[in-house]
């Protein structure tokens, strides 16, 4: 089993790194900051094989050069766009290899947050940026709202016990608005029990599972009636499907 280290950037990102379980060797997703990835690679000794990039905004590219330009390997980047030289494009359902075919990652397109957004994942592991966060979404910058709907779709359906990876540590503050869409859900109050006492005690809430995620996030619960009635409540109109929810959902925490 590969070991997955936490590399905390800025205010609340966090950028993953992937280790070998037979080797020294890693792979890096969305590197916003160098400074923390290098010092991590020179505490274990690390050597990096790839860098994947969810999407192109900022803080989660920002520290790629930097990393070029201290290692000394042939590092392969993989992203949806090209963002650097270097990058290899990456289409939804390709299938990537790291460390001699002992971790495989395939590609899924999320567009919404952005363009150009993708997840990695695999059976047990999703690496999906500012696509879905724990108990929240990403906000719609690029796309559409059907595409964010259509995107967060996709990643439900994938196995429950899957470990959801996202890039902030946004999970706090999603709480606050789940709690306020549905106040009497039962899974809801206990995992801000949880989340409450992990941050006390100065640890990420991150990662989460797609099984708790769709018993506690509201944007995975478009379907369910008390998030329809709340919201329609707010409205003070009917919404007629998923997706109309969802808009107005992700409209409200916009806002919130």
């Amino acid at each position: 089993m590969e070991n997955i280290i936490t590399i905390k950037a800025f205010e609340d990102n966090y950028i993953w790194l992937i280790k070998d379980s037979q080797s020294q060797h890693c792979i890096i997703i969305d590197p916003g900051d160098a400074a923390p990835v290098l010092e991590m690679l020179e505490n274990q000794q690390l050597i990096v094989d790839a860098i994947l990039l969810t999407h192109h905004h900022y803080d989660h590219i920002a520290g790629v050069e930097a990393l070029l330009s201290v290692l000394d390997e042939e590092i392969s980047i993989y992203s949806k766009n090209k963002l650097f030289d270097r990058c290899r494009l990456i289409n939804d359902g390709d299938s990537l290899s790291f460390f001699d075919a002992r971790l495989s990652l395939r590609v899924m397109d999320v567009p919404g947050h952005t363009l150009d957004h993708v997840a990695f994942y695999n059976e047990r592991l999703l690496f999906c940026g500012d696509t879905l966060f724990s108990g929240g979404c990403g906000r719609v910058f690029e796309g559409s709202y059907e595409q964010m709907f259509a995107a967060l779709s996709r990643l439900a359906l994938l196995p429950e016990n899957t470990k959801v990876y996202c890039a902030h540590e946004y999970t706090q503050n999603n709480l606050i608005f789940a709690h306020h869409i549905e106040p009497k859900n039962k899974a809801l109050l206990n995992y801000i029990q949880q989340v409450s006492k992990k941050r006390q005690q100065g640890q990420p809430t991150i990662p989460s599972t797609i099984g708790l995620e769709k018993a506690i996030n509201p944007f995975l619960r478009c379907e369910q009636l008390t998030v329809i009635n709340k919201l329609q409540s707010h409205l003070g109109k009917a919404l007629n499907d998923p997706l109309s929810c969802f808009s107005a959902l992700r409209k409200y925490k916009d806002n919130f």
